[in-house]
């Protein structure tokens, strides 16, 4: 009975990375400081956090900090099931790479080959520069955001390519420069889809996803699809006052991707192992993206290749809604964090690395360099300006831009413009600078026609820039 009671207990602590138990933990002292970085969200009246560290392919810590559903008070635990926003590129990306190594789908392919939807300016882009954020087009969030609409709707990925089969035009020349799109990710998994002639979830789910044992991750194309174990995202938190923020997402390949602990481990593990794939493609995930002038980039497919103190790291972040997710890998130590939350509070970054810097100890630190902070004027940025009424009337007025399908209503308030959308509860001051006026991360330059007559502007905000609005009524 007692050799009986010795084996069962050497079975229950050994490493495990198919099935975790609620919290467990193998790496000795070190979980008590793993704990107190998730210290502020291990109240059941909070949501929080799922982590797992893998190390030489064994998960080595797994808990769960804070609740799943606040709603019905049940616990995070390492089985629960998170969406992981752009964590989900990098398994796009491997999507890609598969259906390139079945002769599918070639890396200097034009878009267009597969997209012929689109405006004719995307016969330049290549399937690589959407793998790399170096096409150019503009990113759909942001779209949407400047229209005055929620990016966590439920978009599927018909409506985005007929969104971006509608703008006139891109951010830059295709290679020209690295800016993040999650249009691109979204228009590539189309172009996974019509190149394999498989839909894309499934195409992920019978190359990826089952291979390697990832028996809860999947693709959320279809809202109404019930998701065991499901943690639902919070926002808010201030005096506890937390509300749902819970995307309903129907779009896949920059984001959709819903996951949990002991599956993130199984796929870290094929950097190493190549189950699928090969360790060609897993190596060549890990390729950076090069711009035309030859500059090589930090992005590689999908995933982020950089260095932490004198280590090199791969990682990826995501969020939407009340999500936020990253993995953190460390290759030269067989060592990673993932990191799976349902928080907007949760600074993903910064909680991985001080994850890792218990796992591997002082070694693992971050080199910085000291520098002062400077004031915006300092740096030579145009500083608010006031405008006579007189001026500000001729600027005043309708305008609509058929690229968002969005009207823009221009008005005087107080001796300043106001900005109001179809969709806003209020409007919007714009500060002047010039004939430029900017607001809520959008900055809106006028322009005159031959007469001198103001008669449209254009919008830059960020990841999308040059959307023309022109004047319907002054």
């Amino acid at each position: 009975m007692l050799a009986a009671v010795c084996l069962l207990s050497a079975a229950l602590l050994a490493p495990r990375s198919s099935t975790l138990a609620h919290g467990s933990s193998h790496i000795g002292d070190r979980a008590s400081d793993i704990d107190a970085i998730f210290a502020r969200w291990a109240a059941p009246t909070s949501p929080g956090c799922a982590v797992g560290v893998f190390e030489k392919s064994a998960v080595t810590f797994a808990k769960g900090y804070g609740s799943a559903s606040l709603e019905h008070g049940v616990p995070i635990t390492p089985e629960s099931v998170f969406y992981a926003g752009s964590v989900s590129k990098q398994f796009t990306a491997m999507a890609a790479a598969l259906a390139m190594q079945q002769g599918k789908l070639g890396y200097e392919d034009s878009i267009r080959k597969y997209l012929p939807e689109l405006p004719a300016y995307a016969d330049a882009i290549k399937v690589r520069q959407l793998l790399h954020h170096t096409s150019g087009l503009r990113d759909y969030n942001t779209l949407l955001s400047i229209a005055g609409r929620r990016d966590e709707e439920a978009w599927d990925n018909r409506v985005v390519l007929q969104m971006t089969a509608r703008q006139r035009g891109l951010n830059f020349e295709p290679g020209a420069e690295y800016l993040y799109s999650n249009t691109g990710y979204t228009l590539l998994a189309t172009i996974v889809e019509r190149a394999t002639g498989t839909k894309f979830a499934e195409y992920a789910d019978h190359q990826i996803f089952k291979p390697l044992g990832m028996t809860v991750t999947h693709f959320h194309t279809d809202a109404r699809r019930l998701v065991k174990n499901r943690a639902l995202g919070y926002g808010g938190g201030g005096d506890g006052a937390w509300t749902l923020d819970t995307p309903v997402n129907e779009r896949a390949g920059a984001g959709g991707l819903y996951t949990n602990i002991a599956d993130l481990q199984k796929w870290d593990e094929n950097f190493y192992s190549g189950t699928v794939g090969g360790k060609d493609v897993s190596d060549r995930l890990l390729t950076r993206g090069v711009l035309n002038n030859g500059r090589p980039l930090a992005y590689a497919w999908g995933l982020q290749v950089g260095r932490y103190g004198n280590e090199e790291i791969v990682e990826h972040s995501g969020s939407l809604g009340g999500y936020r997710a990253h993995i953190f890998r460390v290759p030269s130590r067989h060592t990673s964090v993932a990191l799976l939350c349902n928080t907007s509070t949760a600074n993903t970054t910064t909680l991985v690395r001080d994850v890792a810097g218990v796992v591997l100890g002082n070694t693992f630190t971050e080199v910085t360099s000291a520098g002062g902070r400077t004031d915006p004027g300092a740096r030579g940025e145009p500083q608010p300006t006031a405008r006579p009424e007189s001026v500000l009337k001729t600027y005043a007025g309708s305008y609509y831009s058929a690229e968002v399908d969005a009207v823009f209503t221009i008005s005087i308030s107080g001796g300043r413009l106001e900005l109001m959308r179809e969709t806003d509860a209020a409007p919007a001051s714009l500060e002047s600078l010039g004939e430029t006026f900017r607001t809520r991360g959008l900055t809106l330059t006028f322009e005159k026609d031959s007469s001198g007559h103001v008669d449209r502007f254009v919008v830059d905000a960020g990841r999308v820039r040059g959307i023309v609005f022109e004047r319907r009524s002054r």
